[in-house]
């Protein structure tokens, strides 16, 4: 057992059944968890980028990668027809290429859910939608819940929520626990069967990282199927160092409770050299049991083509250069 973990364990007396049951036991379990060494997950994060991967493994790398990414757009400008053409994309990311992987997910506003979901009808591919007030997540709880199931109720298979940062940061740790598990009941379908919950921390905005392993947690704890860094929409996303604590932090969940969860970095992730970077860290920190879709997912607009380019590079040996692939 890591030593998270077993920290983990022995704060919550063995178990995490009754970590939730007050703001005191909440606050005493996360404030448990040993201290995060800044110095050694840098220094970690940075030797992990600077492995290596050529010929036929970057080739497999390339095309795992482009079927982890969560093809998105999340403009006020989005229209029926953009939608429509993402979907397109992410069915066929290049039309000469019929080998070619699709893409994991179509991500988009809840009211455009409708509209991937009939362009991407017996693909697979999932349709996610942003939901509870997505980028800031300023309102309330009423509003955070219809506005998930409304994107349920349209089809989403995949909903990306966003914490109350305020209240996280204020040590309201509790109300940010009872949100996420409201979010995760709003996720059902009359059926039985559920949407999946992916939960966004904007570890941009959470200042430390010991709070991106409290937040880790939190979330876990409450049900996240998946936790993910950031909206895109603040100026720092997705780093390697806040990556690869998410990383061990779900690595350290399932080992105290068997339970396993995804992975999702998001903004800023743009060239193939950083997937491939993303991709080594998963693998040396969480090995095969997370190289899926299921998994892990980039959240992504412009890395798609970088990626398409460097697989026709390998394939025809000549770089084509962003001409030959949509602009998104």
């Amino acid at each position: 057992m890591s030593t998270v973990a077993a920290q983990a364990s022995s704060a919550a007396g063995g178990g995490l059944s009754d970590v939730a049951s007050s703001e005191a036991s909440l606050r005493r379990f996360l404030h448990g968890l040993p201290g995060v060494d800044a110095v050694g997950l840098e220094a970690r994060a940075a030797t992990l980028g600077t492995r290596s991967i050529k010929t036929t493994a970057k080739a497999y790398a390339i095309d795992l990668a482009i079927s982890m990414i969560d093809l998105t757009t999340l403009e006020g400008a989005d229209t029926v027809g953009k939608v429509r053409a993402l979907c397109t994309k992410g069915r066929n990311p290049d039309p000469t290429d019929p080998t070619t992987p699709r893409v994991a997910a179509i991500c988009v506003y809840p009211d455009m859910v409708a509209t991937a979901k009939a362009a991407l009808n017996g693909t697979g591919i999932q349709v996610a939608s942003v939901a509870t007030a997505f980028p800031a997540g300023r309102a309330s709880l009423p509003v955070k819940l219809a506005d998930t199931a409304d994107a349920v109720a349209a089809g989403a298979d995949e909903i990306d929520m966003v914490i109350d940062r305020g209240a996280f940061l204020s040590g309201h740790y509790l109300s940010v626990f009872e949100e996420i598990t409201a979010v995760k009941e709003a996720c059902k379908r009359p059926d039985g069967t559920a949407a999946h919950l992916k939960v966004i921390f904007e570890t941009g905005e959470l200042q430390t990282y010991d709070n991106v392993r409290r937040a880790s947690w939190l979330a876990m704890l409450a049900g996240a199927d998946f936790i993910k860094t950031s909206t895109g929409k603040v100026a720092v996303n997705a780093t390697p160092p806040v990556t690869l604590l998410m990383l061990e932090a779900v690595r350290d969940f399932k080992e105290q409770t068997g339970v396993q969860v995804g992975v999702k970095p998001a903004g800023g992730i743009k060239t193939t050299k950083d997937a491939m970077k993303y991709l080594v860290m998963v693998n040396e920190t969480l090995g095969d049991d997370w190289l899926s879709p299921h998994w892990f997912r980039f959240g992504a607009s412009s890395l798609l083509n970088d990626l398409l380019m460097q697989r026709q590079k390998l394939t025809t040996g000549r770089y084509s250069g962003p001409d030959y692939v949509t602009v998104d």
